[in-house]
């Protein structure tokens, strides 16, 4: 009987491998056919870097990435030149920064090996300042660098950081942090609407959004030490709307509901929980809910608890110029239409993601609307809603 059993095993271990095997074989097959159609089916790309998975492969990703982000390939900028070092403002803590990130590195490459990934690493980041002065480093911003560095190489990684940095990370890249807590601050109104009792707690205990601001900043690169999370994590935030990072974080928060209300309600405890993000999440659960989230709850309805500036001001809202938000490949009708096909049973189940709010069924009744407006919907926002937020988030003292 029991050789049955461990028979029976066998036979189910090996079904599943043969099913998961072919499944990834047809995600490949679909991703290059979209990469050869003439035009590129950018649309397509975008739903298999949403979709379970992503886009499976450090050689799939050198392909899609510059079509997520609508860069030329064929016409790439020369290597930046060591002369970048001379007199340069940013060189220094560029070069601290650097030095202390072993730890982004695969373990065990040889120390020649990394060390002169370190020295492509700080070219890149002096190349896209300088070519870009309205442009300003942050603490953080290398643990995106290094990612695209290991990826794609340093020459496509110097244009893809440039357009990435000009548009999803810019709000990161001003002067100050105000844009960077505007859109922290778009955190609590999103745990607000799915679970008002964690939201309810972490207002009480007064932590605040500062524990999610490296997660944030550096698109995780800086907190998750399994590099296949970051690329995969990646893979879902180049195709998507910039706020989508802050809706990741959310559903992180809302994962862990019972953590957080098992806490001690004061800012240390909470704090302290919260800032040591776990490294067995179920990353493809999470990318799906925070995918559904963005389409039951866009920015657009978040804006006026989240608003604490003028619009305009975020590359949220500007995200309308990017290329790549045109009518057909726009990441949020990707989304919108994963969030369609759902199976029937699945959208029952997932009714048990939020809890009822008095307001609940006013905004599900406006929600075609609002998602109609896609991802230029913070574009036209100031026109339609007051910009006085509901209450303020003290982010820093």
């Amino acid at each position: 009987m029991w050789c049955e059993i461990v028979s029976l095993l066998g036979s189910l271990g090996s079904a599943l491998v043969s099913y998961f095997d072919s499944r990834k074989k047809r995600k490949v097959a679909e991703i290059y056919q979209a990469l050869n159609s003439d035009p590129i089916d950018v649309a397509a790309l975008r739903r298999m870097a949403i979709s379970e998975g992503g886009l499976l492969t450090d050689e799939i990703r050198c392909k899609v990435w510059p079509k997520l982000l609508s860069v030329n390939t064929d016409d790439l900028p020369p290597l930046p030149g060591k002369e970048l070092r001379e007199d340069n403002k940013d060189y220094q803590q560029v070069l601290l920064d650097v030095r202390r990130s072993l730890r982004r590195f695969p373990p065990g490459m040889p120390d020649d090996q990394r060390e002169g990934l370190q020295e492509e690493l700080i070219d890149i980041i002096l190349h896209v300042l300088k070519r870009n002065p309205q442009l300003h480093y942050y603490q953080g911003y290398h643990d995106i660098v290094v990612t695209f560095l290991l990826v794609v190489g340093d020459r496509l990684a110097t244009a893809l950081v440039e357009k990435l940095s000009t548009h999803h990370l810019r709000d990161f890249m001003d002067p100050t942090m105000d844009n960077t807590k505007h859109i922290l601050n778009y955190l609590m109104p999103i745990i607000d609407q799915v679970n008002p009792e964690v939201h309810d707690f972490m207002q009480s205990a007064e932590v605040g959004t500062i524990f999610a601001l490296s997660w944030l900043i550096t698109w995780f690169g800086h907190v998750l030490s399994d590099f296949r999370h970051v690329v995969r994590l990646y893979d879902f935030f180049l195709a998507c709307h910039p706020l989508m990072p802050i809706y990741f974080a959310a559903v992180i928060v809302l994962h862990r509901e019972q953590e957080v209300l098992d806490c001690e309600c004061d800012m240390a405890s909470v704090h302290h929980l919260l800032s040591q993000i776990p490294q067995d999440l179920p990353y493809e659960t999470l990318i799906s809910k925070a995918g559904d989230l963005f389409v039951q709850f866009p920015p657009s309805e978040l804006a006026r608890e989240a608003a604490q500036q003028q619009a305009e001001r975020t590359a949220a809202s500007t995200f309308k110029d990017f290329e790549l938000a045109s009518v057909q490949q726009r990441p949020d009708t990707v989304l919108r239409q994963r969030f369609r096909e759902r199976p029937r049973g699945e959208e029952r189940t997932k009714s048990i993601l939020t809890k009822p709010r008095t307001n609940r069924f006013v905004k599900l009744a406006v929600m075609g609307l609002t998602v109609a407006l896609g991802a230029a919907a913070l574009a036209v926002v100031k026109s339609a809603l007051e910009w006085a937020p509901k209450f303020e988030l003290q982010i820093f003292p």
